[in-house]
């Protein structure tokens, strides 16, 4: 018999208004110059952060910002996330270099 542990729920994936507006602004940017260099981090971000359903506590716990969590993308790029047992939310994605919070 399953244990209660394997029989919660999964924890649903959303993105704050400002994360879609960090991830945009990061892409536009990076698009002026090399568009396909842009797809390609667009979707390494999307995919990982994605995978944070299944394992919520893989990255770091962040020293910068109390309660959020530090996904590393492409070695530049800092996605800050918390997560609850029934959500992983997406709050700001960074550029590693940028001065923050």
């Amino acid at each position: 018999m399953p244990s209660a542990s394997s029989m919660r729920a999964k924890p649903r994936l959303a993105w704050r208004p400002q994360a879609l507006a960090d991830l945009l602004e990061i892409i536009t940017y990076i698009a002026d110059d090399n568009p396909d260099a842009a797809q390609v981090l667009k979707d390494e971000i999307e995919a990982k952060a994605a995978k944070l359903l299944d394992h919520p506590k893989l990255y770091k716990a962040s020293t910068r910002v109390a309660g959020m969590r530090e996904m590393v993308v492409g070695g530049n790029y800092i996605v800050l996330y918390r997560e609850t047992p029934a959500l992983v939310e997406v709050v700001n994605v960074v550029h590693a270099r940028r001065r923050w919070p």
